[in-house]
């Protein structure tokens, strides 16, 4: 059944929904950090927004996903290889480059194209949800309320500790990503039994 998660797969789960959420707690970081004086009802609705997206675009990817699952069982294992490295090494690269202070108004358009930017990633590893067994509601329900809690705590932080730790969570979250990619490739290959 493709509707059942397999055992170990909840740890696995919290790992990808926090690398996913890195993009999302960065940009929160500074959204705290501009905004000092928010209130919790604003950080609550920033946070509410990167979380949506963080749920939406993971089923998104799993939908396309599971249409083409049939066609490319035998090479899964090297696509989220893959899609895992890529997004990781892209994190690690941004967290490296010298970036202009970002308008972080807090309109509507201004929080769903963050929201938008900082979740495509997510709809990557959708796609890679649909390689194994899966709940995908479960697993976007958890990647969108790590991520709502995330993003709170992250604003908070951007308040104290302003724009320090922003290249921090896109290293480690990259970290994350590549390494969750190298135990799939392994595992399926026999190198290892996880």
């Amino acid at each position: 059944n493709a509707f059942i998660i397999p055992k170990g797969l909840n740890m696995e789960l919290l790992l990808i929904a926090f690398a996913l959420a890195m993009d999302s707690v960065a940009l929160s970081i500074s959204n705290g950090a501009k905004y000092p004086n928010f209130k919790f009802a604003q950080i609550a609705r920033v946070a509410f927004f990167y979380a949506a997206a963080q749920f939406i675009m993971p089923l998104a990817g799993y939908v396309l996903g599971i249409n083409f699952v049939k066609f490319i069982a035998q090479i899964d294992h090297f696509v989220a290889f893959g899609i895992l490295s890529f997004l990781g090494i892209k994190m690690i690269a941004e967290s490296r480059r010298e970036q202009d202070e970002p308008d972080l108004r807090l309109s509507t358009k201004e929080l769903v194209l963050g929201a938008i930017a900082t979740s495509i990633d997510a709809m990557a590893v959708g796609v890679t949800f649909a390689f194994g067994e899966i709940n995908i509601l479960y697993a976007c329900c958890v990647i969108g309320l790590v991520c709502f809690a995330l993003c709170v705590a992250a604003c908070y932080a951007g308040k104290l500790t302003g724009e320090y730790l922003h290249s921090k969570a896109l290293v480690l979250g990259g970290a994350i990503l590549i390494l969750i990619g190298v135990k799939i490739l392994l595992s399926h290959l026999g190198v290892i039994d996880i």
